[in-house]
């Protein structure tokens, strides 16, 4: 069923009804799938299909991703990705939660990421330390075209023609490593560096389906605004980016399903 897969999507913090694009799918529970690292998402499952209306192919959707917090190799995030590469897979698509650090974001944008900033890797936390596996690609590989440009024009273009666009966004993503909210200071440094929003996933996976010569193309779903002010009595919690998703849910499947189909 999978041998001839050429897309996947991992889909971000209570975003898995993506996988209700995808028809006649089959699914598989992680904890049934060899090596696979446990996940602390509600349908932690891998959703499969062959073919799909809106997919020319087949395809395969992740609910429930693994985060850095969560297992203490920086490689076992990445797993999945290296598994769908094996398949056959050719595209991924991330969505993700993001915070957002740009004070002209609103809550519900969503941002087309055309770059990223790899906090944990300053600090030595790349899952591509170590000894390079030559199955997967070259040891040292470019990232300063780590997202797909012309998949990101196919998107803009896709949410103009759907009337999208007051809510649309194109920039930078920070990652950290949480699981806690950032701090004051932490959040105008991230500013100060460049970044427009600020999340606790995708990157890792970015940087290993580069590695093996994936197209990537990922979006964050601003989900709230980052405090930078010391007289707020503002506070990032988990519930405001879970409203914030439901509020968007239907945005965002409509945007997938129709970039899916022009690709």
């Amino acid at each position: 069923l999978l041998s001839v897969s050429s897309l996947t999507i991992i889909c971000g913090s209570d975003l898995g009804g993506l996988a209700d694009l995808l028809d006649n799918k089959t699914v598989f529970p992680y904890k049934d799938i060899p090596h696979f690292p446990n996940s602390t998402g509600k349908t932690p499952s891998l959703s499969c299909t062959l073919p799909p209306k809106t997919v020319q192919g087949s395809s395969v959707c992740m609910q429930g991703r693994f985060y850095f917090y969560e297992v203490p190799v920086s490689l076992q995030v990445t797993y999945p990705v290296r598994v769908f590469f094996l398949l056959g897979v050719e595209t991924l698509i991330i969505t993700n939660a993001a915070g957002g650090l740009n004070p002209n974001f609103k809550v519900g944008d969503i941002m087309l990421i055309k770059d990223h900033i790899n906090m944990p890797g300053f600090a030595g936390q790349n899952p591509l330390c170590g000894h390079n596996d030559e199955r997967f690609g070259f040891s040292f590989p470019c990232m300063s075209d780590a997202y797909d440009k012309d998949l990101c024009s196919l998107a803009k273009k896709t949410d103009e023609e759907q009337g999208c666009s007051s809510f649309i966004q194109q920039s930078v993503y920070c990652m950290l490593a949480g699981p806690t909210f950032e701090t004051i200071a932490e959040c105008r440094a991230l500013q100060k560096l460049g970044a427009d929003a600020v999340g606790m996933s995708t990157v890792p996976e970015v940087v290993v389906a580069r590695h093996c010569g994936l197209r990537v193309f990922s979006l964050s779903l601003i989900t709230n605004k980052v405090v930078t002010d010391y007289n707020s009595q503002e506070k990032a919690n988990h519930d405001e980016v879970l409203e914030t998703t439901h509020m968007r849910t239907q945005d965002l499947q409509r945007m997938v399903s129709n970039l899916l189909a022009k690709m």
